[in-house]
C-alpha cells in the first residue's frame, strides 16, 4: 500500500528540509510527500506564503488542501515552530508554559488535531524551532560555514551542555535560531538553504536519536502506509 503525505510548514527553511531529507526517506516506505509553505496573505489573484502570522489563515489554507484533494490515500502533516507559535493557536492559552517542551507541543498538536477534525491529520509542532534539529550535531554546520570554526565549537559546547536538543529555550534572543546566528552571522541570511544542507549531513538516523518529539512524529509518517497507521 502507499499513500500520499501533504505537509504544510512555516517556511522555507522546513519546505527545504521536506524537499531534500523528510521525502526521499519516506518515499522508501510508499509514503510520497509533497510540501508547500503555509499562506499568510492574499493580494489580489495572489497568495503569499511563508510564516505562521496567525492561525485562521493556517487552518484555513488547510482545509483549502483538503477540500482539494479529498483521496482516500491522503494524508496531511504540518511542521510548525512552537517558538513564535500565534497566541489564537488552539488551546494556546490554556496550556500556557507549565509542561515540558515536548508534553507542550504534544498537548497543542492534539488540539489542532480536534480543531481540524481530519480523519488523516497529523499535525507536528517542532519544538522549538527548526533549528534545534542542527544541535542534535552541531559539528556538522562546519561544512557549510569553514572560517566560523571557533563559533561551530562553542554551539557543540552549548549542545552538550543542555544534552536534548528540544530543550534548548525559546527566548527571543535565545532560540536555536538566534544562538547559531550569534556565533555564526552568516546563518541568518543563509537559513533556507545552509539549515536544510547541515541537517541532511546530519542524518534521519541521528536526529531520531537525539530528539524525541521529531522522532515520534517521523516515526508515525512511516507508519502511514502500513497497517497500522
Amino acid at each position: 500500500m502507499t499513500v500520499r503525505l501533504h505537509v504544510i510548514v512555516e517556511g522555507q527553511t522546513e519546505e527545504e528540509f521536506v524537499k531534500r531529507v523528510l521525502a526521499p526517506h519516506l518515499g522508501l516506505v510508499g509514503v510520497f510527500t509533497d510540501v508547500r509553505c503555509v499562506m499568510t496573505s492574499r493580494r489580489g489573484a495572489y497568495w503569499r506564503r511563508g510564516g505562521l502570522l496567525d492561525y485562521r489563515r493556517a487552518e484555513t489554507d488547510i482545509r483549502l488542501w483538503m477540500k482539494g484533494d479529498q483521496g482516500a490515500d491522503a494524508w496531511f502533516s504540518t511542521m510548525f515552530d512552537l517558538y513564535a507559535l500565534p497566541v489564537d493557536f488552539p488551546e494556546f492559552v490554556q496550556i500556557g508554559k507549565g509542561t515540558s517542551p515536548n508534553d507542550r507541543a504534544r498537548r497543542l498538536e492534539t488540539a489542532f488535531a480536534s480543531r481540524v477534525g481530519h480523519p488523516r491529520f497529523v499535525p507536528y509542532i517542532q519544538v522549538h524551532e527548526f533549528e534545534a534539529l542542527i544541535f542534535a550535531d552541531a559539528r556538522k554546520l562546519e561544512g557549510e560555514f569553514l572560517e566560523r570554526k571557533a563559533g561551530v565549537r562553542k554551539l557543540v559546547q552549548l549542545a552538550d551542555e543542555v544534552g536534548n536538543p528540544e530543550m534548548i529555550d525559546d527566548g527571543e534572543q535565545t532560540a536555536p535560531s538566534k544562538r547559531i546566528i550569534r556565533q555564526i552571522p552568516e546563518y541568518e541570511g543563509r537559513k533556507a538553504s545552509a539549515g536544510p544542507l547541515v541537517v541532511e549531513r546530519i542524518g534521519l538516523d541521528v536526529l531520531r536519536q537525539r530528539c524525541q518529539h521529531f522522532a515520534e512524529w517521523l516515526g508515525r509518517l512511516e507508519r502511514l502506509a502500513g497497517a497500522d497507521a
